[in-house]
């Protein structure tokens, strides 16, 4: 399991190329991953790494990922030019009960499932939204198979969900 440092962008400007250029020069393992959707982009960077201190034009900061869970997905190995990510924080009340069914239930279940390259969890230690699932996928059609919308559909799905709050499902893909 591996710690991260994420920055998430909005769609960069031509200046921002310039210094994530330069970011991925400091740091070649850097991983940009572009939305799908809106063209916001996260770049991940080990935790072990310094992430560099200017930021490019909306930027919100570096973020400190702290893994709690990874898991090797039913494809393993294979390619996976899909991330697709679940930020959330969740009621006081509740937090016990979503980390056991993230640990136990949902996360397992969505690696299990055939597309899913690798899931994994972490925790922010400060900042809003608090929880992130990250799944490295094949395909951003796994989203829509059976298998993964029946691991959705659980009793205890249903009574963790309503407790999510600033809730945000983004898919990216690689850049």
């Amino acid at each position: 399991m591996q710690d991260l440092w994420l920055l998430k962008l909005d769609a960069p400007a031509a200046s921002d190329e310039l210094l994530m250029a330069e970011l991925h020069r400091l740091h070649p393992e850097a991983r940009p991953w572009q939305a799908v959707d809106d063209g916001a982009i996260y770049l991940y960077l080990p935790g072990d790494a310094l992430p560099i201190d200017a930021l490019p034009r909306g930027g919100s900061g570096w973020h400190r990922l702290v893994c709690t869970q990874e898991i090797a997905g039913a494809s393993q190995g294979r390619v996976a030019p899909f991330h697709y990510v679940v930020e959330t924080d969740v009621l006081p009340e509740f937090e016990e009960e979503l980390n056991a069914w993230y640990a136990q239930e949902h996360l397992p279940g969505l690696a299990a499932v055939k597309g899913t390259v690798r899931a994994s969890r972490y925790v922010v230690a400060f900042g809003s939204p608090r929880y992130y699932a990250c799944y490295d996928l094949e395909s951003p059609d796994a989203l829509d198979s059976p298998a993964w919308l029946a691991v959705r559909a659980t009793a205890w799905s249903s009574r963790v969900r309503p407790a999510f709050r600033n809730a945000r499902r983004t898919m990216f893909f690689k850049r």
